[in-house]
């Protein structure tokens, strides 16, 4: 049993336990390329929240990980099958009800751990927040957290190197051989400010990427897999750390 993971610990533990911050990992299920499996996002999430969750509670933090929404906005790929899709607005609808039982528990602080980039939860969180004035919400990504190069050889942001690589540590039964991967070649949009990335729109994923993939995943390796996590993990537990001690009434230095 490890007593900072909700779904492994028991009433026994919990019942005189006082738990400053709750940790929500989000994940998504959507296919990955050809080689990972469509529940990456969410192994991902699981791996970091346990992970960090064991070094910022052997530190001292009361921190709890609640168990992984495993579906998160997968809009701009409704066409790509089975690729599930929760609307924002769902996902407000979902965290009111959550929230609404840290607040009642007595629950200070709630961090997001999110694990998709198309999950985004700033605005959603400032809703929250009206609602629950005397609570500290935090989001993070934790695929943002860490300079990717320094890792890896080829960037991108779905099923490249950096997730191939994690989920060869974490699950390798699951990944398919390397030769059996696209090549996660992207196009770029013909609308110029959205290529600087000061404008927006959304990735229609089936003109973008003919696998599903963006970024190469042919140099992945376990061993950057293990690398990424262990680094990735310590600083997410130094954030952990840092919100559960945090006075949310003096919260500004």
């Amino acid at each position: 049993m490890r007593p900072y993971i909700l779904a492994e610990t028991n009433w026994k533990a919990l019942k005189k336990e006082k738990i400053e911050l709750a940790v929500l990992p989000w994940g998504a299920t959507e296919a990955h390329n050809y080689h990972l499996p469509y529940g990456t996002d969410v192994y991902e999430a699981d791996a970091f929240g346990a992970a960090a969750g064991k070094i910022a509670w052997e530190a001292g933090a009361k921190v709890m990980i609640l168990p992984t929404i495993p579906f998160g906005v997968n809009t701009g790929q409704s066409d790509i099958y089975l690729d599930m899709n929760l609307n924002p607005s769902t996902q407000l609808a979902i965290l009111k009800d959550l929230v609404t039982v840290l607040h009642r528990q007595g629950i200070p602080k709630l961090l997001i751990l999110n694990s998709h980039g198309g999950n985004d939860f700033k605005t959603i969180l400032r809703e929250i927040g009206l609602l629950f004035p005397d609570m500290f919400f935090s989001t993070c990504n934790w695929f943002q957290a860490m300079d990717k190069p320094k890792y890896f050889e080829h960037m991108g942001d779905h099923a490249d190197e950096m997730e191939t690589s994690l989920i060869m540590h974490l699950h390798s039964h699951l990944v398919l051989p390397l030769e059996e991967a696209g090549e996660g070649k992207d196009k770029q949009s013909k609308v110029k400010a959205i290529r600087e990335g000061w404008a927006w729109a959304e990735r229609k994923w089936s003109m973008v990427t003919e696998d599903t993939g963006i970024g190469n995943p042919k140099a992945s390796t376990a061993e950057k897999g293990a690398r990424f996590l262990k680094d990735t993990s310590e600083k997410i537990a130094e954030l952990m750390i840092d919100l559960a001690k945090l006075d949310i009434n003096d919260r500004y230095e």
